[in-house]
């Protein structure tokens, strides 16, 4: 496994990021989240390949996510080998104050985070989305208070504007509170719309990226038309992707089939080669899935291959905000 700082930062994580939205009590609404089990094998094989970087979120499975990832990890790593990452923003409960930014629900929501992870702090809080309802001012204070309390060593963002996260950037900076080392938006060989202004963004202000859906909801690993449990029923997914994307899908298989290995690893070493992107955070409901993304580490795809898988690429409404 290969390591890097996380943007400017001093933090070291694997190259590739384990996401644990892909376990917990789902219900109806993710009926393809795997069950404890699963994750329990998982992360040990995952810290078994040298991962150490993890990411969940409250609103995953309504919490279940983070304890699955949290009593699994406890059982095999030192917290201190451990990246863990969790996220705030989306609705725990009914009623007012129970989502957002706000500096009443960010205070509630880290406290239940770590008790469901079963830790004293996480190293990297993020921001799922951005908060309409809520100052920036409000909402970077209270972060800035969750670091200084210890319950947080680093800050990230997720899916937004550049405008958005240049100005809680520059609010941070002002006021002399912690800015986000880091930025999980929505990235892959089909949804390339970051490389407008938020990669360029983040590079130059040594932010670290860490996309999500680099594999677009596994688009990206199978034929067009293939389906699967988790295809037939992510309502959200459906909205991201279109059929003219499958010439690149059909690239993706091409340099695979003639390298001999994965379309998974063809695509997500595509990721890792791009400006910025210092970890992919990849869904595991199979093992193979692990197998690929930690495999994707090693393979250094040649210029023409490069230029090859890009050749396709259509642009795409700005989809994954909200």
């Amino acid at each position: 496994m290969e390591y890097a700082r996380l943007g400017e930062s001093g933090l070291e994580v694997a190259r590739i990021a384990v996401g644990c939205m892909s376990w917990g009590d789902g219900g109806q609404t993710r009926p393809w989240t795997r069950d404890e089990r699963f994750a329990e094998e998982t992360i040990k094989a995952a810290l078994d390949a040298g991962v150490n970087f993890f990411d969940t979120a409250n609103v995953y499975s309504q919490g279940t996510s983070e304890e699955f990832t949290g009593r699994s990890l406890w059982k095999y790593a030192d917290r201190k080998d451990v990246v863990l990452a969790t996220k705030v923003h989306g609705r725990m409960q009914p009623g007012p104050n129970g989502a957002g930014l706000s500096r009443k629900a960010i205070l509630q929501e880290i406290d239940a985070s770590l008790a469901r992870l079963g830790t004293d702090y996480v190293d990297l809080y993020q921001i799922h989305r951005w908060d309409p309802n809520v100052a920036i001012e409000e909402t970077m204070e209270v972060l800035h208070d969750v670091v200084r309390a210890g319950k947080v060593r680093y800050l990230g963002a997720s899916s937004m504007y550049a405008w958005q996260f240049a100005k809680a950037q520059h609010v941070a900076q002002t006021h002399g509170w912690t800015r986000f080392i880091s930025m999980q938006n929505h990235y892959n060989l089909i949804y390339r719309e970051e490389e407008r202004e938020m990669i360029p963004l983040c590079v130059d202000q040594g932010v670290g990226v860490i996309p999500w859906s680099p594999l677009a909801r596994g688009r990206l690993t199978r034929a067009w038309d293939t389906t699967t449990a988790r295809s037939d029923t992510d309502q959200f997914g459906r909205s991201l992707y279109q059929d003219e994307d499958a010439a690149v899908v059909g690239k993706v298989l091409a340099v695979a089939e003639r390298r001999g290995v994965a379309p998974a690893r063809v695509a997500l070493a595509w990721l890792l080669a791009q400006p910025g992107v210092t970890a992919p955070i990849v869904g595991i409901t199979k093992a193979e899935h692990l197998t690929d993304a930690v495999a994707a580490v090693d393979l250094t795809l040649t210029d023409d291959e490069l230029d090859e898988l890009g050749a396709d690429y259509l642009a795409h409404a700005i989809a994954g905000h909200v």
